[in-house]
């Protein structure tokens, strides 16, 4: 958690967006260099051929200044965001983020000095030949450690990465490919130094390193006077490393103490009072006393999840800030919401959580959630048989679940096709989403040309099993489109993607109308304009939806005309 600025070239955003973007520098040098790594697995030579492209990006003055300037930003940046953390309970993988990045130096100054800094002032050749003898060869222990390194640089940016990536809503699709790419680039640049160690220590080998070069490195790893230099080198690195660090610890026992002095209460209607030290946020109280709260963003305030109703005087609080006031207006919230993760009480204050997850200790295994659910423009298709219980009265049970399972794979075939995703099935109905990964305009697109698959399909199978039914098999669909929270709700291992909010609530109440109406789709004026639907000719009237001041108008789409796509407006 940090500040509240949020103006200037220092407010909180510019200062995470320096951070993000530094990082993501650091995280391409990574990749291109365990990149050049894996290609030892074919040769020694393929490796230090794709070294010379490394180098022509990353040894120029333009890249090793953007290169450094990101690495000295982005520890400076994680030092304060360290130090501005009130409390350091913390999530794992927030935690783990943060240990690992404390760790990288401490892995790779020796290697950064025995390469680009040996490099620089002594004209030392660090080729792949002459670094894994080093390291495979010479100094085993060293190898190991830049392993270590490696394996601690990588998974600190894959982490960083996944936080800045996961509530997108492309995440979840491409998620699969870039874990096994995590997993891939670093097994893959292990084993190939483990190769090309194996190859220079094998005694056939003949190093291609000219006598000009191994005379300069014996230089360096010879002569005192060099090794003195490189040592007070090393010695300032970790020197300058070490008291940043202890500079960080130092202020926040200083701030700690000061703080104790002045604290604040905050009351939760459990009965639960923390007492925390003034200048900290309603949402570290929360971690601080080990209670529950949502903050899907991170305490950032780019979200609204952690938001409290504030219980009592809330005028007398700090007034929210700019980017605290942004996102309670997107949630028309009231004017004694907050967000809990923006909020620095000045006094005694008691809040209620508005959005409370389960307490994990008392949830079975694997059962805890895994997206508290937010807000997502989206269309809805309910779709029901008609007449189901006199159609199947008179019928076998394995009959029913015979012609269900019929039933249900047509609209999951057709649903999936389409480019929607099948929701849930509720006795004869069943439910779909739209627009999960893509726009409302092709969600709405999406769900009728599924809408459509499913009454031509509907009829072969009326047509199949005519003789079958005492009535013929007739459906009635409902689609309307609008804002819904899509999320993960259920219990335990009962748990799924779905949807609620008003837009369900209508698309329901459309599908009764189709029965109403005798048709076989009843769409809302929203999906038809946003689709581009050509609907002259299709008769249209306005129901009345509970919860709704005004009549919706919708279109009304007889069985007739159902099977045919609708074409798009000219």
């Amino acid at each position: 958690m940090t500040t509240a600025s949020v103006t200037g070239i220092f407010s909180e955003r510019a200062i995470r967006r320096a951070r993000l973007g530094s990082g993501l520098i650091i995280f391409i040098f990574v990749l291109l260099h365990l990149s050049n790594h894996a290609l030892g697995l074919i040769s020694l030579a393929a490796a230090d051929k794709a070294r010379h492209l490394f180098l022509a990006i990353w040894r120029n003055p333009v890249g090793t200044t953007v290169f450094y300037a990101s690495v000295l930003t982005h520890m400076g940046l994680v030092l304060r965001a360290i130090y501005m953390r009130r409390s350091l309970v913390m999530p794992k993988g927030e935690t783990a983020q943060i240990v690992l990045g404390l760790l990288i130096p401490l892995l790779l100054i020796d290697h950064v000095i025995g390469t680009r800094i040996a490099h620089e002032l002594y004209g030392y050749f660090d080729d792949y030949e002459t670094v894994v003898e080093q390291l495979w060869i010479k100094n085993p222990a060293n190898g190991a450690r830049q392993v270590l390194g490696v394996i601690a640089v990588w998974f600190h940016g894959c982490i960083g990465i996944h936080f800045w990536l996961r509530y997108r809503p492309r995440y979840a699709g491409s998620a699969p490919l870039l874990l096994a790419l995590a997993i891939l680039v670093p097994v893959l640049s292990v084993l190939g130094f483990v190769q090309m160690g194996r190859t220079l220590a094998d005694p056939s080998y003949q190093l291609a390193t000219n006598p000009y070069e191994v005379n300069l490195n014996a230089h360096y790893l010879q002569d005192p006077e060099v090794r003195a230099r490189i040592a007070a080198v090393r010695a300032g690195l970790y020197g300058a490393f070490s008291a940043s660090l202890l500079i960080v610890v130092v202020a926040r026992a200083r701030r700690r103490l000061k703080e104790r002095l002045d604290q604040v209460a905050v009351h939760y209607p459990g009965g639960e009072v923390i007492r925390v030290p003034r200048g900290f946020t309603v949402l570290e109280a929360s971690r601080l006393g080990g209670l529950p709260h949502y903050s899907v963003c991170g305490g950032k305030g780019q979200c609204s999840t952690c938001r409290v109703q504030i219980l009592g005087d809330y005028e007398s609080l700090p007034a929210p800030d700019k980017m605290e006031q942004t996102t309670l207006k997107r949630i028309n919230a009231g004017p004694d919401v907050r967000l809990a993760c923006q909020l620095r009480p000045d006094r005694d204050v008691a809040v209620a959580p508005l959005l409370v997850p389960a307490v994990e200790t008392a949830l079975p295994a694997n059962s805890q959630e895994t997206s508290p659910g937010r807000e997502r423009e989206i269309a809805v298709l309910f779709v029901d048989i008609r007449h189901f219980t006199t159609l199947t009265e008179t019928r076998l049970p394995f009959d029913v679940v015979f012609l269900l399972n019929r039933y249900f794979a047509i609209i999951g075939k057709a649903v999936e096709q389409a480019g929607g995703r099948l929701d849930k099935f509720i006795g004869d109905g069943a439910m779909a989403l739209f627009g999960l990964g893509t726009t409302p305009e092709e969600a709405c697109r999406q769900a009728l040309t599924a809408a459509a698959a499913i009454v031509a399909e509907i009829e072969k199978l009326a047509a199949e099993l005519a003789d079958e039914l005492t009535l013929p098999l007739r459906i009635a669909i409902g689609i309307h489109t609008g804002p819904a929270v899509v999320g993960t709700m259920g219990y335990g291992r009962v748990r799924s993607m779905t949807a609620i909010g008003d837009t369900v609530n209508v698309a329901s109440r459309l599908e009764s109308a189709a029965k109403e109406f005798e048709a076989a789709i009843v769409i809302s004026e929203p999906v038809a304009t946003l689709a581009g639907a050509d609907l002259s000719g299709i008769e249209s009237r306005e129901i009345n939806v509970r919860g709704r001041a005004l009549p919706l108008k919708v279109y009304v789409i007889p069985r007739e005309k159902a099977a045919e796509p609708l074409e798009g407006k000219d």
